[in-house]
């Protein structure tokens, strides 16, 4: 078993380090404000670290010579990653006196682990789930015990799944079984490439369960709800560009961050809709154990992932959208409100609901059996989407 890792406490936020773009070939889509210039093949660095100083003839000790790590993360992450590298450069920094650099890649998570197992070097995965972060543990590239090395079965912020729908909510949608309807148009990313399409699926899964229905019944209204769906994307930005830019769908499916952000970007033109069933989703970070060794970078990659429990990351998390796994800080965070609907951004800050049930991946019996029942090919989904179309 790995070494438990826990979080600094206390450290305070510095200036932000210069951005600069990076490459790093064949993953996902570049995080264009992330840096001022981002490379064609999806990645961007995150920090760019300037030369070492010369100090041959001083009596100044040299400074350490500057350090990369990448981070391959999952699609919705690129706004917190981009403020996060700043906050743990600064914190490297001044724990090491090193500059430290973050190569950021982002994509659909099952898309990106398997390009982590297939051969890109990452030095951590800070994927959507738990069972695309196994892909690369089943490459043999991440040690057995992954959820047990950092807090939380090493998930360091949550989020759950909403909907965005256009303002006005002119399909009157207020919960799962409104999207069942003939006429709505629902936007959802592949499961078989997304991981938070497998959380979307999984949440409407169990409130189908909640109804009384039957395993069949269930599998039925899945396939009547696949049926609406006008764009499966293979990832969640993917599927929030196709409603928010493109103009298609009545409703997203959605990761609660990526909805508040459509609201925070383009405000008056959506609002979330809280379902009265949904699902804990837990993204998953990890060490890529064979890849720190070879590289030499264990020591900050460790240091990275267990900074995010720290009082300043959990903030950002919060600010971001994330639930932080902190309970005391994720108070300040929470919405006194009986409604399940936002139509603007609070202005105290205040924005997560709990006004609704949710379930988790044990319900499920864990990703490798949830994985091979429904998301495996010849699984319950692709039974689903076939006889859906």
């Amino acid at each position: 078993m790995k070494k438990f890792l826990s979080g600094n406490r206390g450290i305070s936020f510095g200036l932000a380090l210069l951005l600069a773009s990076g490459a790093l070939a064949g993953c996902g889509n570049a995080d264009k404000s992330a840096a001022p210039a981002a490379a064609d093949n999806g990645s961007v660095k995150e920090q760019a670290a300037p030369a070492a100083a010369d100090n041959e003839g001083t009596n100044e000790p040299a400074a350490a010579e500057a350090i990369e790590i990448t981070n391959v993360s999952y699609d919705p992450t690129r706004e917190l990653y981009a403020a996060y590298n700043e906050l743990f450069a600064q914190h490297w920094k001044e724990e090491k006196g090193q500059e430290v650099s973050i190569v950021q890649s982002h994509g659909g998570s099952g898309k990106q682990a398997l390009e982590v197992a297939n051969g890109l070097e990452a030095d951590v995965v800070t994927l959507a789930l738990e069972g695309d972060v196994q892909v690369v543990a089943d490459a043999g590239l991440i040690e057995p015990g992954f959820t047990e090395e950092f807090e939380l079965d090493s998930s360091p912020y949550t989020s759950t799944i909403v909907f965005l729908v256009r303002k006005g909510n002119p399909k009157d949608i207020k919960d799962w079984d409104d999207l069942l309807k003939d006429g709505v148009g629902v936007i959802t990313p592949n499961p078989k490439t997304s991981g938070g399409a497998r959380w979307n699926y999984l949440a409407a899964w169990k409130y189908f369960e909640e109804q009384g229905q039957s395993e069949e019944e269930v599998t039925e209204s899945m396939r009547k709800l696949y049926q609406n769906v006008l764009v499966l994307d293979s990832g969640a930005r993917g599927a929030t560009t196709t409603f928010t830019e493109n103009g298609q769908g009545d409703v997203l499916i959605a990761w609660e961050n990526e909805a508040f952000l459509s609201l925070e970007e383009t405000p008056g033109e959506y609002e979330i809709v809280v379902p009265s069933v949904s699902i804990l989703c837990q993204p998953t970070v990890a060490i890529v154990d064979e890849v720190v060794d070879n590289r030499g970078t264990r020591e900050v990659a460790e240091e990275y992932l267990s900074y995010l429990y720290s009082d300043e990351a959990q903030r950002l998390e919060a600010e971001n959208y994330y639930r932080p796994s902190n309970e005391e800080i994720l108070k300040d965070y929470v919405l006194e409100s009986n409604e399940n609907a936002i139509t603007e951004l609070p202005t105290d800050g205040k924005w997560i609901i709990n006004n609704l049930t949710l379930t988790d991946i044990s319900y499920f019996g864990g990703w490798g059996e949830a994985g091979e029942k429904h998301f495996a090919d010849g699984g319950v989904f692709d039974s689903i989407y076939e006889n859906a179309q």
